[in-house]
């Protein structure tokens, strides 16, 4: 549910926009231009887009980080900031709690989605890509990673190894003791470890094997298509039962490349693929008639693709005419 606007409580209004009240790079917002904020609505936007990140990578959607935002803030106003000894903890704190219970909600509803379900993509400006742990930790890959995780496991190995907090506040924030923490930590390292993509891909090496992709797709080159393809590659889609989309994972670089080409081949519109910057890493925006129709993330591992995420749910294709901004 969001949160109105009134004249009887003119603080509600920093969580209004997504990104300050005047857009999305959170350069602006409350108080500035026309007088100075009180300082609880300068403490929310000055960190807000820190707090959409924690959301974010705690849900893996946009939409209910924007959600989780909105009780963040509700909750601040309540708060006596003089007992308050540090704001950006408090509130990562807050959002913290906010996120693991929406969480355990959205994962209720995943058991009834249809077809395989995949994080909301987001137009990432080049900074994002520039800070490599934060772009790792946002990539496709690792967001579905993650999703392998308990919630507990998920903000433990977020705040700690991300966004880099002490054992002692990640211990108030998911409402746990210190040495509890610290094991879970330790269990949720080792599960990502042995998930995570193997090797380092620099920025380079992956706009050039997108390019080799999206050139053996607009020729059809199925050899091309193979070279470039891991050959234990995944391609998975999400359409969220709205659009059409394969319903479990394909798995095989002959079949994901057969599959690929045959698909596109039989489209009766005109189709178009440009490169992107989708959660601080290349990717592949696939326009139908000038629309967008498909986000195509991607996993490299020793320099070949191993990963193909086709997000086509329009419900999670909301946000991708706009860049927005993560913070660490």
């Amino acid at each position: 549910m969001r949160v109105t606007p009134s004249k009887a409580n003119e603080r509600e209004r920093p969580a209004m926009s997504e990104h300050g009240t005047h857009g999305q790079d959170g350069t602006t917002g409350p108080g500035t231009g026309g007088g100075s904020a009180d300082p609880a609505t300068e403490a929310f936007v000055a960190h807000r887009n820190l707090l959409f990140t924690v959301a974010y990578e705690l849900l893996g959607s946009a939409a209910d980080a924007e959600d989780v935002l909105q009780e963040t803030w509700l909750r601040w106003t309540g708060v006596d900031l003089a007992e308050v000894r540090d704001r950006r903890a408090y509130l990562v704190r807050i959002t913290t709690r906010q996120a693991l219970s929406r969480l355990r909600t959205l994962g209720r509803r995943k058991e009834s989605y249809v077809g395989e379900w995949l994080p909301e993509p987001l137009l990432t400006a080049p900074d994002v890509a520039e800070d490599v742990e934060l772009a790792d930790s946002v990539s496709m890959a690792m967001m579905l990673v993650m999703e392998t995780l308990t919630p507990t496991e998920r903000a433990v190995f977020v705040l700690r190894e991300v966004f880099d907090l002490g054992y002692d506040e990640i211990a108030e924030a998911v409402d746990k003791s210190q040495a509890a923490v610290r094991q879970t930590a330790h269990r949720a390292r080792a599960h990502v470890a042995a998930r995570r993509p193997r090797g380092v891909v620099s920025r380079a090496e992956s706009r050039d094997a997108l390019d080799a992709f999206q050139r053996a797709v607009n020729t059809g080159d199925i050899q091309g298509l193979l070279d470039i393809l891991a050959p234990d590659v995944v391609l998975l889609g999400d359409g969220g039962g709205i659009k059409q989309a394969v319903l479990r994972p394909v798995t095989g670089a002959d079949k994901v490349a057969r599959l690929l080409l045959g698909g596109l081949v039989k489209l009766p519109v005109a189709m178009s693929m440009d490169p992107a910057q989708v959660n601080g890493h290349p990717a592949l925006l696939i326009r139908l008639d000038g629309e967008l129709d498909t986000v195509m993330a991607v996993r490299f591992d020793d320099g070949r693709i191993s990963g193909l995420y086709a997000v086509r749910n329009p419900e999670k294709l909301t946000r991708m005419e706009r860049e927005t901004t993560l913070r660490r």
